[in-house]
């Protein structure tokens, strides 16, 4: 058997060939602990042998000190947190209902964030804040206010949530709660409830359009009654001013038969008629003597 041999480089220490590829191994390392890339979205918390320094790496490249810095990523973006909860009204009705919020953390104090809360920060404040929220903001209305006046409710729960997360450094942009649900007795009693004061409103609609009709009604009837008034005043204004005139001037009521004769003389029988009036008598024909003439021409004597 032949077996081939290495060749010899004479004057090559193998130590020193070993020292100058550990070195660079050791220059590798380094660079690659020294250098840190923040991600887009993120800030770095650097840790100095565990203990959090007082700056923040943005995005980016950033460098460090190796085997003693460290850098922890925390999100700065828009994130979303839901939860249910349940709580008692101030008349003791259990509510229930579900939360949702879209928050972030001060990208200028995650080093505090982390911290005071860690990593899992949300577990640790936002669901608890979460649930002590609702229960004290629902403890401030009635079963029925939180129906009545849902939107005035919703907005104290955002706003104890808001309260009591930003002294946090987690910053809420919208809390988004969905209907109040309450016990199946208390939705039908409810119910009842709405129906009756539904149908107390019709009746009270009705009544007003009775009330409108009477109304105009009796508006209706004093103008008659006024009219009424009115025309019989007139009449007896008339019936003085006639009476007046007969009075002074008996030959009224004839001028006034003549005004409104059709032209046809009225039928009348008996001796006792009364002449529809009096047609004057024609003058005699009289002399000089003013003697009136007979039949024939002649004075009569």
């Amino acid at each position: 058997m032949s077996f081939t041999r290495m060749p010899r480089f004479p004057g090559v220490n193998k130590a020193k060939i070993a020292a100058v590829v550990i070195t660079f191994i050791i220059i590798i390392i380094v660079m690659i602990e020294s250098v840190v890339i923040v991600e887009a979205g993120h800030r770095g918390v650097v840790l100095y042998l565990g203990a959090v320094e007082n700056r923040v790496l943005g995005e980016g490249q950033h460098f460090i000190v190796p085997f003693v810095e460290q850098v922890v990523q925390m999100e700065v973006r828009t994130q979303k947190f839901q939860a249910e909860a349940s709580a008692a009204s101030n008349d003791l009705q259990e509510v229930q209902t579900v939360i949702a919020l879209n928050y972030k953390i001060d990208p200028k104090e995650v080093n505090r964030v982390y911290q005071l809360l860690g990593v899992n920060y949300a577990e640790r404040v936002i669901s608890p804040t979460i649930q002590e929220s609702v229960k004290a903001s629902t403890a401030k209305f009635n079963a029925e206010e939180l129906i009545t006046k849902r939107e005035t409710a919703k907005g104290v729960i955002a706003q104890t949530i808001r309260n009591t997360l930003t002294p946090n450094n987690i910053l809420v942009e919208n809390v988004f709660i969905t209907d109040f649900k309450f016990s199946d007795a208390f939705e039908s009693q409810i119910e009842q409830k709405v129906v009756a004061f539904q149908k107390f409103l019709t009746e009270q609609n009705n009544l007003r359009a009775v009330r409108v009709i009477a109304n105009q009604n009796v508006v209706q009837a004093e103008a008659a009654a006024r009219a009424n008034i009115a025309k019989a005043n007139g009449e007896s204004q008339a019936i003085k001013i006639i009476t007046s005139q007969l009075r002074s001037s008996p030959e009224y009521l004839q001028w006034q038969a003549i005004n409104r004769w059709n032209g046809q003389l009225p039928y009348a029988s008996g001796s006792g008629a009364v002449p529809f009036f009096q047609l004057p008598a024609p003058a005699l024909p009289t002399n000089q003597t003013n003697q009136p003439l007979g039949a024939t021409g002649q004075i009569s004597r």
